[in-house]
């Protein structure tokens, strides 16, 4: 059961949470090349990767396709960022859920009564 739950942490440890941060488009660096999520004037948002931009046009590249969004359509840009809460919760949460059933479940006690 041990090799089970550090298996089951281990894994877990190593996903990773993503959230999307607003930004304004006229502050965005090209050279980091960082994952955006770009919301369009007709409801469509495109995710992928800067390529690059300028002042008429965004080219972000998703599962090797080159897609172009016209900066006049754009809506809303947002940029993928890393959180430590998230990752935190998804970690912690399961370990301690397993830790308090642990016991339960190896005696085979209904841990709902």
């Amino acid at each position: 059961m041990k090799k089970f739950i550090f298996l089951l942490s281990f894994s877990i440890l190593f996903q990773s949470c993503f959230s999307y941060k607003t930004v304004d488009y006229n502050n965005i660096a090209i050279e980091k090349k960082q994952k955006f999520e770009v919301s369009g004037v007709g409801g469509k948002n495109i995710k992928g990767r800067l390529v690059s931009k300028n002042e008429q046009l965004m080219i972000l590249k998703n599962n090797g396709q080159l897609q172009e969004v016209p900066v006049s359509e754009i809506y809303e840009v947002k940029v993928r960022k890393f959180s430590i809460l998230k990752s935190f919760a998804v970690v912690a949460g399961p370990v301690v859920l397993i830790s308090l059933f642990a016991e339960n479940i190896l005696t085979g006690v209904n841990p709902g009564g």
